[in-house]
């Protein structure tokens, strides 16, 4: 597999493609959202394990730089514990908005044929800009993510849809309980 790194319109990112990757052909596209304090190398590694043939990957840079030790940045989706705002949220989705359109227009993937997948921080944003998104992406993935609380999740939800949804969660988790998850 290739990887490269990519200047997008707001996320920087990674691609990951098939050794025999070729503009011409189509292949189903796998968006990767990291969690906080991660970076946009930290699941792509995931891509030659899930399928190193049959799909291109996109691995965006969450927008907010976080220190986290002397010489140590991390990158985060909102500011973590309750510590965000509104605006720092829907700036973080129209980000990555934006993202999808330009990550679907690069490698030609027609809606419907896009998996959204996220871990912690990453699942979170996955409910955020999948649940609204059907049509976008056939399904999501949440790995140790909280779900937006119901206010902010309502009005993402169509009527009909039959958009897949995997959510894992491990009971050790230490930064998201699973009860936290769950509630």
């Amino acid at each position: 597999m290739r990887a490269e790194i990519n200047e997008g319109t707001g996320l920087q990112y990674i691609t990951v493609v098939p050794d025999e990757y070729t503009p011409d052909s189509t292949y189903p596209l796998v968006i990767m959202l990291h969690g906080f304090g991660a970076n946009m190398q930290d699941l792509a590694g995931l891509a030659p394990a899930i399928n190193d043939t049959g799909y291109v990957y996109a691995c965006p840079n969450a927008p907010i730089p976080f220190q986290l030790g002397p010489g140590q940045t991390g990158f985060g989706w909102m500011t973590p514990r309750g510590g965000g705002t509104p605006d720092e949220t829907a700036n973080s989705v129209k980000l990555l908005t934006d993202f999808f359109d330009t990550v679907f227009q690069q490698f030609n993937v027609s809606p419907g044929q896009a998996l959204l997948l996220g871990f912690s921080q990453g699942g979170g944003m996955t409910y955020r800009c999948g649940l609204g998104r059907a049509e976008y992406f056939a399904g999501l993935v949440a790995l140790s993510a909280t779900l937006p609380d119901e206010e902010e999740l309502t009005p993402l939800l169509p009527q009909e849809r039959d958009q897949l949804i995997f959510i894992g969660h491990g009971s050790f988790d230490q930064m998201v309980s699973d009860d936290t998850a769950q509630s």
